[in-house]
This record gives C-alpha cells, sequence and structure tokens, in this order.
C-alpha cells in the first residue's frame, strides 16, 4: 500500500475503535478549522519559503539555508512522534529517501517537540534524515500552519494519555498543520501540501514527481 492508502486505512480503524463522543470531538475540531480555511494562510507554490535554523536530535542546529546550497530540499511538518498519521508519514519517507537522494535533495522533518521527544521518534522509526525542533512553532507561525488545540480536544488527547504540552516543552498546545514543502535551491517552493486535516499526508510519489 502506498501512503494514501495506508492513512486511509489508518483512519477508518480509528472511526471504528475510538468512542462516538471522543470522535466527534476530534472530526469537529478538524471540521473548525476546515471552515476558516486555515491552509489559505499558509504559504504556497512560488512563494519563497522562510529561512530557519532548528536544532537536531542531539541540539545542533541546522539552517535551511545549508541545505539548499545542494540542491532541492524536501520539508516535512508534522505534529509528533505521539501521532501515529506522522509516523506513517515519516516511514514512508524514509522509504523513498533513497530516491530523493538520487534526485540531488535532501529531506528534513519538523516537529515542534523538544529535541529529547524528536530523537525517541526518529529512533522508533528508524529515520536516516535530519528531525528538528521547532520550539513554540516559531518557524511554523512565519508559514502560517499553527492552530491553538480547543479545551475539549485538550480533554480527549489527556484521556488517551498524549501529553502535548510535555512532548512540546510548553503550555501553549499549538500544533502545525500537516504541511509539506518542496523548496529550490533558490528559495523558492515548487510544491506544497497544506491539509486541515491530520488524517492526510503528501504522498511521496508526488513529491518524487516534483523532484
Amino acid at each position: 500500500m502506498n501512503l494514501t492508502e495506508q492513512l486511509k486505512q489508518k483512519k477508518e480503524q480509528s472511526l471504528a475503535s475510538i468512542p462516538k463522543e471522543k470522535l466527534d470531538v476530534m472530526l469537529g475540531s478538524t471540521q473548525d478549522l476546515i471552515n476558516v480555511h486555515l491552509s489559505n494562510n499558509a504559504l504556497k507554490t512560488g512563494d519563497t519559503m522562510v529561512d530557519f535554523e532548528l536544532p537536531n536530535v542531539n541540539g545542533k542546529k541546522e539552517a535551511l539555508s545549508s541545505y539548499l546550497q545542494k540542491g532541492s530540499t524536501v520539508i516535512s511538518f508534522y505534529r509528533g512522534g505521539w501521532c501515529p498519521y506522522c509516523n506513517l508519514e515519516l516511514k514512508a519517507l524514509q522509504a523513498v529517501l533513497p530516491e530523493i537522494k538520487a534526485k540531488g535533495a535532501s529531506l528534513i522533518a519538523i516537529s515542534p517537540e523538544t529535541p529529547d521527544n524528536s530523537l525517541t521518534t526518529s529512533e522508533k522509526n528508524e529515520l536516516e534524515f535530519s528531525v528538528l525542533s521547532d520550539i513554540d512553532n516559531q518557524v511554523a507561525k512565519q508559514i502560517g500552519l499553527v492552530f491553538k488545540m480547543p479545551e475539549a480536544l485538550k480533554n480527549v488527547y489527556n484521556d488517551f494519555n498524549l501529553d502535548v504540552a510535555k512532548h512540546n516543552g510548553n503550555n501553549d498546545y499549538e500544533l502545525p498543520m500537516a504541511a509539506t514543502y518542496v523548496v529550490n535551491s533558490d528559495g523558492k517552493i515548487s510544491y506544497a501540501f497544506v491539509s486541515e486535516d491530520y488524517t492526510e499526508r503528501a504522498d511521496p510519489q508526488d513529491i518524487l514527481n516534483v523532484l
């Protein structure tokens, strides 16, 4: 199965297993983001990507500009290692990493998790590309990806023992929308996928086609 099919299967499993009252909150929160067209605020194809310098899992700063000097760069923004859809995406990106490199491009993933938690995510998924920590969503906010979790959704996540505040090292309860960008060496965005629905992700084949 490709990533899109895997995500669909995971969603169907969740719809069948999560109690209705919790599921209603989760689906309603996503629909609220769709209703306000939150993705319209995000950078799009043709825009210039924000330059940034963020710590990797070892705390060492990595700059987008250094990646772009080598060629195009694929950037995936994900919510955190606690999100099963994010893990499916990261594994799918790892699977096509050799093809991305063969096209002269680089791959990095970014979440608001602390470096320690990003390290756990990287090791769990056996990732061979950089995973960077966007503490307080500073970069994601500049790109237009960030939303604040409503109180009802926080309560549902707490019931699932998902401590977003602990993962992110703050009490903001802010997350980025799922987003994938392909950035050319000149900083221009040649591909942009942004979705208010966290169960949807850019399919790796679409990324490879752009590259």
